[in-house]
């Protein structure tokens, strides 16, 4: 690495932490104000409040890294060109590309930096935040830790194998025992959705009834049941995709295949969270072509706002992507990589542009 190179480096990792520090303070704000309608539920309070946004910090941090880095490489690189310190780059035989390699060594840096988040801070402290919330919320019902876990409500015991949307849960056990200890019945569903109140709903329900030395079976397409469980203390015993790093998506994908479950959510999830990781660098090298040529003369304002404009881009198409790829029957690995393989053509076209100018 030349000084050129630390240079370049500097500048942008100096505007993207500057501007990771103003969507921090931003977000922090919005989570906190988003708290305000459960505070003084069960034992939630301000104060738990205020934790519950501090540790859920890192993850948000994950998720707008990219943007952030987009946004502080175009102001880093376009002050660079306003003050024709690239023009002069350029004079010494500096070519287009070989700026982008010197931004991308940046990149390569801030995907260190999203890399320690994604694997080591964020998934353990939002995992934290969230069952300090449901558990100050919610202090009268229990939970066991783990993919697949038993969840309490008085005599009742429900095991829950998976989720598959907010209020829908999937590969449930039940059992209910009578208030001296003794088993009163034994149950499986395919399906439980929640219908409002303490009511729920099984799907494919079937369970064995002990009673007076008999056992009765039955069966149903549908039974409702009263359990005095709120959907979200529910989803604490669910793996939420968010929550895993890396080595543990591969980890839950590979035990959701040998269990012939459903593992494509999981499956994106994890191509999305690395190719998220590598877009940091491509955002980095997006941002020459655009210094060299349209916003070469621009002010900061509007080098911020192409900024914006492409990072939120990128994001909604992410999320988008994400959200749909099991609706439409998507392939995992192209939902995940799609926004990233476009961002990284739209760079390619950029600097082949920029290289004949």
């Amino acid at each position: 690495m030349n000084t050129l190179d630390r240079y370049l480096g500097r500048s942008i990792l100096l505007h993207a932490v500057l501007v990771a520090a103003v969507l921090i303070a931003l977000t922090s704000l919005f989570v906190f104000l988003g708290q305000q309608d459960d505070i003084g539920t069960g034992n939630y309070g301000v104060g738990d409040a205020f934790i519950f946004t501090l540790l859920s910090l890192p993850q948000q941090l994950f998720e707008m890294l990219p943007v952030a880095v987009l946004i502080g490489a175009f102001l880093a690189l376009g002050n660079l060109a306003r003050d024709n310190e690239l023009t002069v780059m350029r004079s010494v035989g500096r070519s287009p590309w070989q700026l982008a390699r010197s931004a991308g060594l940046a990149g390569l840096g801030l995907m260190g930096l999203m890399v320690l988040l994604g694997e080591y801070v964020a998934p353990p402290a939002d995992q934290y935040a969230r069952q300090l919330k449901i558990f100050s919320k919610y202090a009268e019902y229990t939970a066991g830790g783990g993919r697949s876990t038993w969840v309490r409500d008085g005599n009742l015991f429900i095991n829950v194998g998976e989720q598959r949307s907010d209020d829908v849960y999937g590969g449930l056990e039940i059992i209910e025992f009578d208030a001296d200890g003794r088993l009163v019945s034994a149950g499986l569903a395919d399906t439980a959705s929640h219908q409002g109140g303490d009511r729920w709903q099984f799907g494919n329900f079937r369970a064995t009834r002990f009673a007076e030395g008999r056992t009765r079976v039955e069966s149903a397409a549908s039974h409702q049941l009263e359990v005095r469980v709120n959907p979200d203390f529910l989803g604490l015993a669910i793996v939420s995709p968010d929550a895993l790093p890396v080595a543990g998506l591969v980890s839950y994908v590979r035990h959701l295949k040998q269990n012939r479950l459903d593992s494509e959510a999981f499956e994106i999830a994890l191509w999305s969270r690395i190719s998220r990781t590598v877009a940091v660098v491509l955002v980095c090298m997006l941002a020459v072509p655009f210094a060299l040529g349209p916003l070469r003369s621009a002010g900061a304002g509007a080098r911020m706002v192409v900024g914006i404009l492409l990072g939120v881009l990128f994001f909604l198409l992410n999320r988008t992507l994400e959200n749909s790829g099991q609706v439409f029957d998507l392939s995992p690995a192209l939902a995940g990589w799609a926004p990233t393989l476009l961002l990284a053509l739209l760079t390619w076209l950029a600097l082949a542009r920029a290289s004949r100018a």
